[in-house]
């Protein structure tokens, strides 16, 4: 004989669900954040401005004295041609890839003109002639350049 309170008959009853507002899972864009953050900072490269190349105007010679050591005449023409103009008014196509921002030759040219200038115990002076069309970009790449062969003494020539 069974009971009255039968343990089968008198299940309690689970409450509905209730219906919960939409929700949004964010964790996974957090994630994705993350990610890019680091990704643009392992890939972003640090390239000194303008205003961090240390570079002085030459004096002029106090003593009179002829310098031994001519200054390295670069021009910088509208198509992006980098030129070293000699004393003697020839001209040397030094770099001609305008989409190149290394200059390599110009690199090599550059030291090469520093380690003469340290050979006579001198420093190495540049002057630069701007065409004036040309792009602020290269003269920026040549600037580089400068910095990069530790050259400061740099002379911007007018441009005829």
């Amino acid at each position: 004989m069974r009971s009255h309170k039968d343990p089968m008959t008198h299940r309690k009853r689970s409450p509905l669900p209730t219906e919960d507002s939409p929700g949004l899972d964010i964790s996974s864009l957090i994630d994705v954040c993350f990610l890019l953050l680091i990704y643009f900072l392992v890939t972003t490269q640090i390239v000194k401005k303008e205003q961090e190349l240390s570079s002085t105007l030459p004096v002029p010679n106090p003593t009179g004295t002829p310098v031994e050591n001519p200054p390295l005449n670069l021009l910088i023409e509208e198509n992006g041609n980098i030129s070293i103009r000699t004393e003697a008014k020839l001209i040397e196509l030094v770099e001609s890839d305008k989409n190149s921002r290394e200059l390599p030759t110009l690199s090599k040219r550059l030291a090469l003109h520093k380690s003469i200038a340290q050979a006579s115990k001198q420093n190495a002076v540049v002057t630069i002639k701007v065409d004036g069309s040309a792009k602020q970009q290269r003269v920026t790449d040549v600037l580089n350049a400068l910095a990069g062969a530790k050259i400061s003494e740099i002379t911007f020539l007018e441009s005829s």
